[in-house]
């Protein structure tokens, strides 16, 4: 390693922050380059390519695996600082997934010289996969690529599962890897969409093999192949048994299958935490969304055009807006249609009003297009030529504009 370690943080106000500038300001090997005021900001002057590590608060808005990936694929090691006695494991679990090993808890900070100064940095790569997941694509398939997490989220009732459903169909139409997670704590739907009569809930078998610590290397055995490009996570069976699911789960199966494809996950309609704990040990019924939003690299909007479906997007992007600060999703307005008396622009300035979303996208009332599929038991991209499925198409143009066809 150079003589000098040069350093970026961000703290995000949190009370950690005056000591530790003094600690790495009296060691004679270390130099702070800059306090960032946020991720964004230390995304960008990582960029510049000056800096050799980056100290980051873990709890920091904004610091996700991409953000990780970023500083890496600039040359940049990050070490977070966790809460001390907040976890057992002193929030490495939480690191880990995010992929960065190095964790000082903000009672040691003693210790933070000494994790700065190891000569134990990444190579400047982006993650890739270890092995594609077996599952889906057949041998000769495309080689696996890491992607994105989109969640889908919105009220109920605003047809977040048909959404999901064609969003995932309409990306591996494009030929690239996806993998469709149905993520709803209230009784999954995407299996009955998709004609998947097994009785087996891949989430369930998830839930499983990340408890014995085998995940990772049976992804595959979780999903169920729907085409070459298209793989499905199933949900529960029974709307009661999200009980089973364990904290952490969603959130390492969609962290897992994105090195090695875009993941689109189908969440529930509450990011209501529990207010009270469980005596028996169980999880918040909302975990599962709430992991799900919480680990998305976007989060997709969805809510009816009507004044009810309105209405509830409205309030939704006020809550979506509390729980991710500082990262706007993006919108789809789903069932649009003249009869309702009021045009796009209405809309789009309707929502501006309560969130300043990063896009806004229409969706047709189609139901004759949503029909066909539902009694096939097959994808929007199967059943042919629709206006729903051209307008799909412009949303996954919007979500993943580095797809391109081939």
């Amino acid at each position: 390693m150079a003589d000098r370690v040069v350093v970026l943080i961000v703290a995000s106000g949190a009370g950690w922050e005056p000591e530790a500038l003094r600690l790495l300001g009296d060691h004679p090997r270390i130099v702070v380059l800059k306090r960032c005021v946020d991720v964004d900001d230390l995304l960008a002057a990582a960029t510049a390519g000056q800096a050799d590590v980056a100290v980051v608060g873990l709890d920091a808005p904004g610091l996700d695996r991409a953000a990780v990936d970023h500083l890496r694929a600039h040359g940049v090691r990050a070490v977070a600082i966790a809460p001390g006695g907040a976890t057992l494991d002193g929030g490495r679990l939480r690191a880990g997934r995010i992929g960065i090993p190095e964790v000082v808890t903000d009672d040691d900070l003693d210790t933070l010289a000494d994790a700065i100064c190891a000569d134990d940095r990444p190579p400047t790569v982006v993650r890739r996969p270890a092995e594609p997941a077996p599952v889906g694509p057949p041998a000769q398939g495309p080689a696996a690529v890491a992607g994105r997490v989109v969640a889908v989220w919105g009220p109920s009732g605003s047809g977040r599962s048909t959404v999901a459903a064609a969003l995932a169909a309409e990306v591996a139409r494009r030929r690239r890897r996806v993998v469709l997670v149905d993520a709803d704590p209230y009784g999954g739907a995407l299996a009955q969409q998709l004609g998947i009569l097994d009785e087996v809930s891949g989430l369930l078998a998830a839930v499983r093999l990340d408890a014995a610590g085998q995940l990772e290397q049976r992804l595959g055995s979780v999903q169920r192949g729907i085409d070459q490009h298209l793989s499905v996570v199933t949900g529960l069976p029974r709307a009661d048994r999200w009980v089973e699911v364990r904290p952490g789960t969603v959130e390492q199966l969609l962290t897992l299958a994105s090195a090695g494809a875009e993941v689109v996950v189908d969440t529930g309609f509450s990011l209501e935490e529990d207010s009270l704990p469980d005596l028996g040990g169980r999880p918040g019924r909302n975990q599962m969304t709430l992991e799900a939003v919480d680990v998305a690299d976007e989060v997709l909007v969805v809510g009816g055009a009507d004044p009810v479906g309105l209405s509830r997007l409205a309030r939704a992007v006020v809550e979506l807006r509390e729980r991710r600060p500082g990262r706007p999703p993006q919108v789809v307005v789903n069932r649009m249609r003249s009869t309702l008396g009021w045009n796009e622009r209405e809309i789009v300035a309707m929502v501006s009003e309560f969130a300043r979303p990063s896009a806004v996208h229409f969706l047709p009332d189609d139901p004759s297009a949503v029909d066909r599929a539902l009694v096939a038991g097959r994808t929007l991209v199967e059943c042919g030529d629709s206006d729903l499925g051209r307008a799909v198409a412009r949303v996954a143009d919007g979500l993943l504009p580095v797809l391109v066809e081939t």
